[in-house]
């Protein structure tokens, strides 16, 4: 568990799972603040995962689909980004709310997209990235990794693995 987390001053759809290490919580209200300027209503659906949620939801995905295919959605505990602190999955009213595929192809989730690294966060799963990354599209899925870096992966358009690769 990271030392420091706080819950930023964002709406969530509960109150589990809804804080962050400051770097992102600062900048994930900065980001919901600019979405809501410009009309897009956007909402925090889970951030930290303590190990044992974690390990829930991934026995709920491999109950229901097979510990092969729900690897390539859930990570297992101790493997979650969500552990860092530095992840948060969101979504907005055009898809219930829901974190669905979908969401990349709303106007909300256009924005998210093209805005979220100015801010400091990536779409850590992007659309045709299985192979690399592993797991599946996930446009409700932002990573914190601080500005410079995000804009660097948005504007070459590569995942996270590929950007350290290259720079590490």
């Amino acid at each position: 568990q990271p030392e420091e987390l706080i819950k930023p001053d964002i709406p969530f759809l509960g109150t589990e799972n809804s804080s962050l290490r400051p770097a992102a919580a600062g900048a994930i209200k900065s980001l919901f603040e600019r979405a809501r300027q410009e009309g897009f209503n956007l909402i925090g659906v889970s951030a930290y995962r303590s190990y044992q949620y974690q390990k829930e939801v991934f026995a709920r995905h491999v109950n229901r689909l097979g510990e092969k295919e729900a690897k390539t959605i859930s990570a297992p505990p101790g493997a979650s980004e969500h552990q860092t602190g530095l992840v948060i999955d969101v979504s907005s009213p055009q898809v219930n709310y829901k974190l669905t595929q979908r969401f990349g192809r709303t106007k909300a989730g256009h924005w998210l997209k093209e805005n979220a690294p100015e801010f400091g966060f990536i779409i850590r799963y992007p659309q045709g990235a299985r192979e690399i990354t592993g797991y599946q599209y996930e446009p409700w899925h932002l990573r914190y990794v601080g500005p410079t870096h995000a804009q660097l992966i948005s504007q070459k358009e590569i995942t996270l693995e590929e950007y350290m690769y290259v720079n590490y």
